[in-house]
């Protein structure tokens, strides 16, 4: 029986299922989202971001996984790879990830990979930005329309914060248009709810950043070029919530960066 605080949701797609971890925050939005990928009829199943370090929720997920063949790592930020340890001690399953210290098992994950295990075909592709270490999955059955799993780079509500000086702006920018490029493909996304378009999602978050920084050229025509970052936010982010200025803070210190060097 589900735990009544683990929202699961099976067949977002034909071969992609969630279970919602229970750690919503400003920051997570309703929670983490842990994605099982397996084609219809089998018992196994790929892990994606196992989450926070929270063992009623691995139960959940480990119930609903069956047999856990693979367990994949978007980013290495806490709230999606806190509990890969964990996990990988509870199903024996090899955690892989592009940063070495969230690797657990076996070998790591980047660039060009591709991970072929209960019926689905996940190809990894390189999305720095958010974080130097993240990396979205393209996922196909062979018989369905493929997904696109964007980690924190796309969310499914709001916006994403570049998580300076780790993130990088222009790395951002640069994984974003990669993203468009994936067209009508459906967006499973690390917080928040599906997408139907990678395309309209990555050009929506295209807008958003040429906004941003053209208010923060505003900002210090007004404030000065020394202005702080911090006073830039007081400037600039009066629409979000102050509960929310510390991350829009270190996305504004890397739009501080990228003006300096573009």
């Amino acid at each position: 029986m589900t735990h009544p605080l683990y929202e699961v949701r099976r067949d977002v797609t034909p071969y992609a299922s969630v279970v919602l971890a229970n750690n919503p925050n400003v920051m997570t939005l309703d929670g983490t989202n842990t994605w099982l990928l397996r084609a219809d009829g089998r018992r196994e199943a790929i892990v994606v971001d196992p989450g926070p370090e929270d063992l009623e929720h691995l139960k959940v997920v480990a119930a609903e996984a069956g047999t856990v063949v693979e367990v994949l790592l978007t980013h290495g930020h806490w709230d999606h790879s806190e509990s890969a340890k964990t996990f990988h001690e509870m199903t024996g399953a090899r955690v892989r990830a592009l940063d070495p210290k969230h690797q657990y098992g076996g070998e790591g994950l980047g660039e060009g990979d591709v991970i072929s295990a209960a019926g689905v075909e996940v190809k990894v592709i390189a999305t720095p930005g958010h974080t130097s270490d993240s990396l979205s999955f393209i996922v196909d059955d062979g018989v369905n329309p493929a997904a696109v799993m964007t980690g924190d780079t796309i969310l499914g509500r709001g916006t994403t914060v570049i998580a300076y000086p780790d993130g990088n702006l222009a790395d951002y920018l640069s994984s974003l248009e990669r993203l468009r490029a994936y067209g009508d493909a459906t967006v499973l996304p690390g917080h928040g709810p599906e997408l139907e378009s990678a395309g309209r999602a990555a050009e929506f978050y295209q807008q958003h950043r040429a906004q941003r920084l053209q208010q923060v050229r505003d900002a210090l025509g007004v404030l000065g070029d020394d202005a702080t970052a911090r006073q830039v936010v007081e400037h600039v982010y009066t629409d979000v919530p102050e509960s929310n200025w510390p991350a829009a803070e270190q996305s504004v210190k890397s739009q501080l960066e990228y003006l300096r060097t573009h």
